[in-house]
């Protein structure tokens, strides 16, 4: 059984110092860390919070994704792809449930689908000119309305490789707007042939369900 919440909490100060401040992660050692290790320290640990406060959308009613359903820049009947805008690295684009579901709660049928789906984008994504990897994450933490994120990896770029993607992406001067659109495009239409659906006539973006870095 999982530690409760007050005992990961105690268990967690057991490795902090006298301001609740942790070690410096492995990660910042890396030769990938957009940060150098001196001068970094950790934020103080806080204790927990219960109950937890809502996330984004928790009620469908008030919920941007749901209010949003229409926007993007590929759709079928159960699910819409749209891009996010001001981002750093290529392209970001983001997957929901075009119904209000989180994955705990979506269909097996919903489940599949968003299997074969997320796998055929990250092949488009890396068949754009001058993409490396297509990178997936699901959060969660931020909106209630389940939204898968695909961030595409300039080629070439070794100290975005892996887990500090997104970290690099807040850092990086915006990438040109119509340049993600017009790659956005291919890989909508690339999705139109492969999975089906259709494709917006506008190039549809989506600010995401949190509007924040929590995901």
């Amino acid at each position: 059984m999982a530690l409760r919440p007050d005992e990961f909490y105690e268990h967690a100060l057991a490795a902090a110092d006298d301001e609740r401040r942790l070690p410096l992660a492995r990660m910042t050692g890396w030769d990938i860390s957009p940060f150098e290790p001196e001068g970094l320290r950790v934020t103080p640990l806080r204790p927990p919070v219960l109950p937890e406060p809502a996330r984004h959308g928790e009620d469908p009613s008030d919920c941007g994704a749901c209010r949003n359903r229409d926007e993007g820049v590929w759709f079928n009947d159960s699910w819409r792809l749209a891009r996010v805008p001001g981002v750093g690295v290529p392209l970001v684009l983001m997957l929901h449930p075009r119904d209000h579901y989180d994955m705990a709660d979506l269909p097996d049928e919903l489940a599949a689908e968003l299997g074969v789906l997320s796998t055929h984008i990250v092949r488009h994504v890396q068949a754009l000119p001058n993409i490396s990897r297509a990178h997936v994450y699901r959060i969660g933490d931020g909106g209630a309305h389940l939204h898968i994120w695909f961030f595409a990896r300039p080629e070439g770029q070794a100290q975005l490789y892996g887990s500090w993607m997104p970290v690099w992406d807040d850092l990086l001067p915006e990438y040109p707007a119509d340049v993600a659109d017009a790659d956005a495009a291919i890989v909508a239409d690339a999705l139109v042939a492969s999975c089906g659906g259709r494709r917006s006539a506008v190039s549809g973006t989506d600010a995401g369900p949190s509007e924040d870095a929590q995901g």
